[in-house]
């Protein structure tokens, strides 16, 4: 199930994040966030209108999320957003993260947002995928712009129009 996320969510958001910020370079994070950390990032997102999702298992459990963040602060930038989708590190390539990106392109197109980007450490093959399987093309790389765990990571950028 699919739902907009609520502040009560924000340590179990935290505790998908974390895995990522300790085990990965998929995020540039090099130290975990806290809950309350994560609730003001949460708070943040809601405060531009902008939707925060997550995804529970059949037991209500959180275990993964996607929410979208204004892309550049200028007043021309309004209609363009980008996108993140984290998931339970057992859930990747199961289907959760196109739940949560099909709800969530349905709320921006309902908000009438025009173009949703996604950046993406690289490389990342699940991500590439599922950024692709709803129309994203690659418009940008970047080349060594990342340093994390003693080697340089190249970011890819991918963009959609939905309106």
């Amino acid at each position: 199930m699919v739902r907009t996320a609520t502040i009560r969510d924000a340590d179990a958001i935290a505790t998908i994040y974390n895995h990522y910020v300790v085990h990965t370079v998929v995020t540039f994070e090099e130290e975990p966030v806290s809950g309350p950390e994560m609730t003001r990032r949460m708070e943040e997102v809601f405060q531009w209108s902008l939707p925060w999702l997550v995804a529970e298992d059949p037991d209500g459990r959180v275990v993964g999320y996607a929410y979208a963040t204004k892309w550049k602060a200028r007043a021309a930038y309004r209609y363009s957003v980008e996108t993140t989708v984290y998931l339970a590190d057992n859930l990747v390539r199961k289907g959760v993260g196109t739940l949560l990106y099909t709800e969530l392109f349905r709320c921006l197109k309902e908000r009438g947002i025009h173009a949703a980007i996604g950046g993406i450490a690289l490389p990342n093959v699940a991500s590439v995928a599922l950024h692709e399987k709803f129309g994203m093309r690659k418009v940008a790389h970047f080349e060594e712009v990342g340093f994390k765990f003693g080697k340089w990571v190249d970011v890819g950028y991918w963009e959609t129009t939905l309106t």
